[in-house]
């Protein structure tokens, strides 16, 4: 499902709630033997800074044998890799993830369609693993 209002974004409604879906999408990263590089918690971050804000939460992931032939064909690229997924909680409650198709992307940075498409199955992967 894509954002009307942000066509460049990507957003699928998790089956759990929001700290299952964050272990969930860990785990589908790293079972599918990509690196989990790092979890960047914001609402963690807001409470420190004396601020609230709903659970959000990013995974940047990726493996370099995917990524370093994108970033050698396109040096540029690198400011979107490796790959991030957005994990966070509506005021409803339900949790949502929500990430920029990578093949579209790296399109847009001149990267050739078939080597874009070697990305978007570590996409596809978060979408499987929120509909379970």
């Amino acid at each position: 499902m894509t954002d009307a209002a942000q066509p460049d974004i990507v957003e699928h409604v998790s089956s759990t709630d929001f700290a299952s879906t964050v272990e969930r999408i860990a785990n589908a990263i790293t079972a599918a033997g990509l690196t989990l590089f790092a979890r960047i918690d914001h609402a963690a971050g807001a409470r420190e800074a004396g601020l609230a804000m709903p659970p959000a939460t990013v995974l940047i992931y990726g493996h370099a044998k995917g990524g370093t032939p994108v970033m050698l064909a396109a040096p540029a690229t690198a400011l979107d890799l490796p790959l991030r997924v957005l994990v966070r909680q509506r005021e409803d409650g339900q949790a949502v993830i929500a990430f920029h198709p990578v093949a579209a992307m790296l399109r847009r940075a001149g990267v050739a369609p078939d080597l874009a498409a070697r990305l978007e199955p570590a996409q596809h992967l978060l979408i499987k693993a929120v509909a379970q």
